[in-house]
């Protein structure tokens, strides 16, 4: 697994958006690092990376979701 905490949306390596659209689709998880980076400047770049419906639903809760076993 991997979190995007260290960087915005603006900055992820274009490696690291293929995983997330790909074979990593399960793997990756949505970290802000806040207070350093606010989450709502991360939500704001979030369209820019064209992630399909499903794909963002994983990075921003259901990996997260699986990975703590947290509840619905």
């Amino acid at each position: 697994y991997i979190d995007t905490s260290a960087y915005t949306p603006e900055r992820y390596p274009e490696a690291l958006v293929r995983f997330m659209k790909g074979a990593g689709r399960h793997k990756v998880l949505f970290g802000s690092n806040f207070p350093m980076i606010q989450p709502a400047k991360c939500m704001g770049q979030l369209d820019a990376l064209d992630l399909a419906e499903d794909v963002r639903r994983l990075f921003l809760y259901e990996n997260a979701k699986k990975v703590f076993r947290l509840e619905s």
